[in-house]
């Protein structure tokens, strides 16, 4: 059975807090541009997602037009939207 020594418990100590400090100056030297890289990836995919819905709505636009169909919902302007009714409404006087 090994005991633990006075020595090796400010080792080790020591060692923990070497490695915190120089993995907090690694991070301010690459955090900066790993942040970067996924900004800039994000974005890219965020422009290429754009291209492809504005591709898709303009295939849909372009069939829409060959078929020169055009629809009217009349049903809506006749009739508006009702309101609902919640409940009475009670006025209420002050008393002196």
């Amino acid at each position: 059975m090994q005991l633990a020594s006075f020595s090796g418990f400010v080792r080790t100590l020591f060692y923990m807090i070497m490695f915190y400090y120089v993995f907090k100056f690694l991070a301010k030297l690459f955090l900066p541009i790993l942040v970067k890289k996924a900004v800039e990836k994000a974005g890219e995919n965020f422009q290429q997602q754009q291209q492809y819905a504005q591709q898709q709505y303009a295939q849909n636009n372009r069939r829409n037009n060959n078929q020169d169909e055009i629809i009217v919902d009349t049903a809506r302007s006749k009739n508006p939207k009702e309101t609902k009714k919640v409940g009475e409404y009670v006025d209420y006087e002050e008393i002196d």
